[in-house]
């Protein structure tokens, strides 16, 4: 009789076991439904008739063609992820893995430039200073250092080059107030910036190319030079090696030959890791084409210094110290405060608008890097650390990350597993999602910088990296590029034939076939821009 009573008692709580693991369930899903309803403004209909909205057989249809395309490509192996939602309703239209984790390459630009122009402005704009202790004598001496104090411009040149601001700009402002010699050092200042210049999880052999540029406060022509190689005209003679800019701040080692006529070309550059000596070796054919390479460059901030010095100098003011670099590392107590010195001139870059879309259309790593780290030093506060006492030690594109993060979560989008780790999207260890990508685009249509954010976009056919992919789309796709060895990817708004904004992700990883999964990306998105709507009345039988 007690075993019976037992094995009664245990049915009972397993029935009111299960019980609560349905209604957890349900609330679970509740929950989800409200977060995504946040994002979209409007109720989460994904899957319901509605007699305007497209019906279930034509959602069934787009996922079909989706994965056929998948199928029928020698890319099936690899990881795919899709998501696409209306803009208009907020239903979920199709979905293939959309909430597994991805590498997005590129595709991370759009979480950073997306919540910089919202939380920013578009109209923000940065400020390069020089500054000294006091103004200049008389005699138009500066007893002193002279400060190039950067703040992150990503357009800073050293040539007067359209609306970019430049050193020579600032070298003239200083002769303009009176300054004809300076009795101190040049100091190039990138203390406004604190942490790594690189983004984590970059690879080593990623950051002597101009992809992998450091993003210093005070960057100078995108931290980048050309060098270039010429074949002699005779076999047995060296060819020549040159770079565009300022010979003397590089060091070369040639030990590329000329050949007989006809020999393949072979080429290898090495930039050390921590200087700028470019090592160069390898063989051309006589009378054969050159080549070239755009090279990053280590330590911009020395840099920009130098070629500030050379523009005073060429300006007609003499300086009689010499080039130094700063940055936050330095004694607390012996950092520079702008605060307390006089500001000689200042130069302001265009405005945050206007990069993000040079950063989205041309997939910029440096500029997205620096608007990252502007973002953690200007909002930083919006994502305070846990513990206060280690505040200082947070880097600013660890702050930045921080914000993108508490971004996503006001806007109803969940982000607690993404894995976020630079800007730009060069990082191997950055990880999101499909559906966390079109969900951040559709809560972005909705903010004031929509429109710009969104003309940032590279267009089908028309610009940016998408100009010769897409051409059919005739300008309906305006999406973000993507690509790291093995993964591409594809993020953006889709107008359909019928007029309809989608906005959808696409991540393809793991793609190790021959060639890439390119096509098959642009097959995908075509297959979504022509998605039709129309809606198909149903019948009871």
């Amino acid at each position: 009789m007690n075993s019976r009573i037992r094995i009664a008692a245990i049915l009972l709580l397993g029935f009111a076991a299960t019980l609560l693991a349905v209604d957890f369930g349900r609330r679970q899903e509740n929950l989800y439904a409200s977060a995504a309803s946040e994002t979209t403004g409007k109720e989460n209909t994904a899957g319901t008739i509605s007699e305007s909205g497209p019906s279930p057989s034509t959602d069934i249809e787009l996922s079909r063609q989706i994965e056929r395309a998948i199928k029928d490509s020698p890319f099936a192996g690899a990881r795919w992820g899709v998501f696409v939602m209306s803009l208009e309703d907020g239903r979920v239209l199709s979905s293939r893995d959309g909430d597994k984790l991805f590498t997005p390459a590129s595709n991370m630009k759009i979480y950073t430039t997306a919540v910089a122009l919202d939380l920013l402005g578009a109209d923000y704009r940065w400020r390069t200073s020089v500054y000294a202790p006091a103004e200049p004598d008389a005699s138009g001496n500066i007893t002193g250092d002279v400060t190039l104090y950067g703040r992150g411009a990503p357009d800073l040149v050293s040539q007067t080059k359209e609306k970019n601001p430049s050193l020579v700009e600032l070298a003239d402002a200083l002769y303009a107030r009176g300054v004809r010699r300076i009795k101190g050092n040049v100091v190039g200042d990138e203390s406004h910036f604190r942490g790594n210049q690189f983004g984590d999880g970059w690879l080593w052999n990623d950051v002597q190319w101009y992809f992998g540029a450091e993003a210093s406060a005070l960057s100078i022509n995108s931290n980048e030079v050309d060098l270039n190689i010429t074949p002699a005209s005779t076999s047995g003679s060296p060819a020549t090696v040159a770079i565009n800019r300022r010979a003397d701040y590089f060091r070369i080692v040639n030990n590329v030959v000329t050949g007989a006529p006809g020999i393949p070309t072979r080429v290898g550059i090495a930039r050390g890791q921590s200087d700028n000596e470019f090592v160069v070796w390898g063989e051309f054919p006589a009378g054969g084409k050159g080549f070239g390479a755009h090279l990053s460059v280590s330590n911009p901030a020395l840099w920009a210094a130098t070629l500030f010095r050379d523009a005073l100098v060429a300006r007609g003011i003499v300086v009689e110290g010499q080039v130094v670099r700063r940055d936050f590392r330095g004694v607390v107590t012996e950092r520079f405060d702008p605060q307390r010195a006089i500001e000689l001139a200042a130069v302001t870059s265009k405005s945050l608008g206007e990069i993000v879309t040079e950063t989205n259309k041309k997939s910029i790593n440096l500029y997205a890097e620096l608007i990252l780290r502007t973002l953690g030093k200007e909002r930083g506060v919006l994502a305070p650390v846990l513990d206060p006492t280690k505040a200082r030690e947070r880097g600013d594109d660890e702050a930045g990350l921080a914000v993108i993060r508490i971004w996503l979560e006001r806007a109803g989008i969940p982000a607690g597993n993404l894995a976020l780790h630079d800007g730009s999207g060069l990082s191997r260890l950055d990880l999101v999602s499909p559906e966390v990508t079109t969900r951040l685009l559709a809560a972005m249509a909705k903010r004031p910088a929509s429109t710009i954010f969104r003309g940032s976009l590279p267009v089908g056919g028309k610009d940016g990296t998408l100009a010769s992919r897409l051409t059919a789309t005739n300008g309906r796709i305006a999406a973000k590029t993507g690509s790291l060895t093995y993964d591409d990817s594809l993020s953006g708004y889709a107008t359909t034939s019928d007029g309809r904004v989608l906005a959808f992700s696409i991540d393809c990883n793991d793609a190790t076939s021959r060639g890439n999964s390119i096509s098959v990306i642009d097959k995908i998105a075509s297959v979504i821009a022509s998605y039709s709507s129309t809606s198909q009345k149903t019948s009871k039988k």
